[in-house]
């Protein structure tokens, strides 16, 4: 799954909090708006992303998120945040969260007294398991690639967690079987840089 790691420097900030994240349920691309603790988040990762900008003075960032609302509006906060314009920042359809088809919406115990045999068949395999209706990460890696090479500077990109396990195992040091499994913190910031990544 790895692909040639990129000459430049990818700032992922993963959307803040929603009601949903809170309560467990998938969310996929159903569109669900920040809560005030998501709201929070998104500042904070607005300030970690400034510091590190300025420690490594890196200049001419490109900033891009996906078009759901809560990571527009996870841009926003942290580009206010940054002191910068909240406005002035691109969208890409292709950063959208990973669907999960008819399954959004639903809590994990929903889906195993729902779909009992498809709950289990994910747990056999993530990273190929395609949800009724939705994507398996493969096919999200698919969707990411095309727009990963036209990244050709320094990037802040603020998207969703099966986007950020997506570019561990392409860009990030990470297999397929790990990359499904990481914790992706909420409005934290997570760099990707020669092949590997760290939290800032």
């Amino acid at each position: 799954m790895v692909m040639d790691s990129l000459s430049h420097r990818l700032i992922f900030i993963r959307h803040g909090e929603t009601n949903w994240n809170a309560e467990g349920r998938l969310q996929g691309q159903h569109d669900t708006p920040l809560n005030g603790r998501g709201r929070d988040q998104a500042a904070n990762a607005g300030r970690e992303a400034r510091k590190y900008i300025a420690r490594e003075g890196l200049a001419d960032l490109r900033y891009v998120a996906s078009p759901l609302s809560r990571t527009r509006d996870t841009m926003e906060i942290a580009r206010g945040a940054m002191g910068l314009d909240p406005k002035a920042y691109d969208q890409d359809d292709r950063l959208m969260e990973l669907s999960f088809g008819r399954w959004e919406g639903l809590l994990w115990p929903e889906v195993k007294a729902m779909d009992p045999w498809a709950a289990k068949a994910r747990e056999g395999d993530k990273w190929l398991f395609q949800p009724p209706g939705g994507e398996s990460y493969a096919m999200l890696a698919d969707r990411l690639r095309p727009w990963l090479a036209t990244v050709t500077g320094d990037t802040v990109m603020v998207s969703h967690g099966g986007v950020a396990r997506v570019l561990m195992a392409m860009i990030g040091g990470a297999s397929t079987a790990q990359a499904p499994m990481a914790d992706i913190h909420q409005g934290r910031v997570l760099l990707f840089q020669n092949g590997v990544r760290r939290w800032l």
